[in-house]
């Protein structure tokens, strides 16, 4: 199976229609490229919940240990994890409510692209968020 993802149109409609965004690996450190993208993400609008062991808060949101710690739906869950890691990160976004699974520019697994697709989970990979959303303006 060769890796598709949506258009540029059908990201631009999946970051109109949602409104939470967990994000797996989100960095504490301000000069850390998950600070900066998620901080404009949260300016533009977005709900966002850090998922990271290692912190307690980051952008003034409460941490979460692990995808399996989320309450309620995420809308996409955007990752900035090795993709090395995306197998076991897309394992647990199966565990949760979420529909859009996002690596980060930089990123893609096919095992983990696979996986999803198999679920019927909309798989987005190797694309900034913060680029994608700016396009949709």
């Amino acid at each position: 199976m060769t890796m598709e993802y949506p258009t540029r149109q059908e990201i631009g409609n999946i970051l109109k229609a949602s409104k939470t965004i967990a994000v797996v690996g989100l960095s504490n450190n301000p000069e850390r490229t998950s600070y900066m993208v998620s901080k404009a993400m949260q300016d533009a609008g977005y709900k966002i919940i850090p998922v990271n062991p290692t912190v307690d808060t980051v952008l003034g949101e409460k941490a979460v240990a692990s995808l399996k710690d989320l309450k309620g739906h995420i809308d996409i869950v955007n990752v900035f994890r090795r993709s090395e890691h995306l197998y076991d990160v897309a394992k647990e976004f199966l565990e949760i409510d979420a529909d859009v699974f996002w690596a980060q520019l930089g990123l893609e697994n096919k095992d983990a692209y696979d996986l999803l697709k198999k679920n019927d989970k909309t798989v987005i990979m190797n694309r900034c968020i913060k680029v994608e959303h700016a396009m949709t303006k």
